[in-house]
């Protein structure tokens, strides 16, 4: 089994989809920290993109361990956050604030939008190996399985500039 966690809007073919909004594709309508519903060790692969970061900073530990529960000795956890370090190399280049407000706090044009966290590598991977992962690493969006379907983990800056832009998604795959 393949969950996508907090899709919104994206379908991926071969995924369970789970968000809060009932869209036409989702499997199940939850919260994606409770996924009670769920059993332990039945998952092989968890992807989400760019929704860690709508949990409050206390929460994030529990996050992921309901996240561990479900997944399979030897399971994978793909998770995509923006990256702070690569939004404050972005603000240093163009000295537009405009620019990184998004990635930073959310758009805020509906409810569950707004970002109470920042990642950089190195804490997103303590809080990872805090939760029981291992073999904690960056992924390449362009060698996953969802690499066809367009998005935050592809978000870079100036927008859709994939060559020459900046990659401000941290993307990070864990192994339980």
């Amino acid at each position: 089994m393949k969950l996508h966690l907090g899709c919104g809007k994206r379908y991926i073919p071969g995924f369970v989809h789970i968000d809060i909004i009932n869209y036409d594709h989702i499997d199940h309508v939850s919260s994606i920290d409770n996924l009670s519903f769920i059993a332990d060790n039945s998952v092989d692969l968890i992807y989400n993109c760019h929704v860690l970061e709508h949990f409050k900073r206390q929460d994030v530990s529990k996050v992921l361990k309901e996240w561990y529960r479900v997944l399979k000795k030897g399971g994978i956890l793909r998770t995509a956050v923006p990256d702070f370090e690569k939004i404050v190399e972005v603000y240093n280049k163009y000295k537009d604030l405009k620019m990184v407000i998004g990635p930073l706090f959310g758009r805020m044009d509906y409810l569950y939008n707004i970002h109470y966290n920042v990642f950089d590598f190195k804490t997103l991977k303590e809080e990872l190996e805090n939760a029981g992962f291992s073999n904690v690493h960056r992924y390449d969006w362009r060698e996953t399985i969802h690499k066809d379907y367009d998005d935050f983990s592809q978000a870079y800056i100036p927008h859709m500039d994939k060559e020459n832009g900046i990659l401000i998604s941290l993307n990070v795959e864990a192994v339980k």
